[in-house]
């Protein structure tokens, strides 16, 4: 099914914060949302999500008109419509198997959700979602004792309990150190390739940006001021969203890179180790 904004804008008081926003995405796209901070990316995904109301416009998935959607409709839309945050949006005190389950709320009575009752098949569910992310040894920790890697794979794996048709992340790799970004980009993409479900990420890295999305938007104040494939993202698409230094020069794309080489970093390691056992074997002799 294809998803639509059409004209989609939210405005806080005089400020316009996504203006007139018009895209449409088919089913199984992965897309990159790329700009600089206050661009109008996160609004954006919080707008889809329904987490907040749009000013004007219309959000479409198929037949669904989600921005008109209320009370039980809402919840099965954000149900459907998975969302993964920066912050991660876990229950520290809560073990993990019990946050992977909280993803099966919206699937239940209330009855059942009030008193935590899970079934044996949502148990199996989970567990093979925390398999799939590499994380099942931490079932039974506090979330809260976590690395912010495992923790944001937890949110990941909540995020697969609700059967969603389409998943947002929202600067899912901007608090992560280049190897667990890498991770969690892998495991986004596996799920949009091997589920085919729709994938939009707001990312603060073009280098991410352009390994792992079919298609990349960029947003400038607000408003969509690039839209295509990564191959089409030129220095003169990158200068249109992020700007130009007081000089006039573009940005210089290392400073937006969290790309790790670790063939480099092993080399390097192993001649610091070399180095460190010719220091040990001169001081012996």
């Amino acid at each position: 099914m294809t998803f639509e904004l059409k004209n989609l804008t939210r405005r806080f008081g005089d400020r316009t914060a996504v203006d007139a926003v018009t895209v449409e995405i088919p089913q199984g796209q992965m897309v990159g949302v790329i700009g600089r901070s206050g661009a109008g990316k996160s609004t954006l995904l919080r707008m889809i999500n329904r987490l907040q109301d749009p000013s004007s416009g219309s959000i479409r998935f198929g037949e669904l008109e989600v921005s008109a959607l209320k009370g039980a409709a809402l919840r099965r839309w954000q149900r459907d419509c998975a969302m993964i945050f920066q912050q991660f949006n876990l229950v520290p005190r809560l073990d993990v198997m019990t946050n992977v389950l909280l993803g099966r709320l919206n699937h239940r009575s209330t009855a059942m959700s009030m008193l935590s009752i899970f079934t044996r098949e949502e148990r199996i569910m989970a567990i093979a979602a925390l398999e799939r992310l590499g994380i099942e040894q931490t079932a039974l920790q506090p979330a809260g004792t976590l690395s912010g890697g495992q923790q944001q794979r937890v949110a990941i794996a909540r995020a697969l309990m609700q059967s969603p048709k389409m998943l947002l992340a929202d600067e899912p790799i901007a608090s992560l150190d280049p190897l667990n970004a890498k991770i969690v980009m892998d495991a986004l993409r596996d799920i949009n390739e091997r589920e085919g479900i729709t994938v939009i990420t707001n990312l603060h890295t073009l280098d991410t940006a352009r390994n792992y999305c079919d298609r990349i938007i960029g947003m400038a104040g607000g408003r969509v001021v690039f839209d295509g494939p990564a191959s089409a993202l030129t220095a003169t698409a990158v200068c249109e969203i992020y700007g130009s230094d007081k000089d006039g020069a573009g940005i210089d794309e290392s400073m937006t890179s969290t790309s790790i080489n670790i063939p480099a970093a092993a080399q390097a390691a192993g001649a610091l180790q070399s180095a460190a056992v010719g220091t040990l074997a001169g001081a012996r002799a």
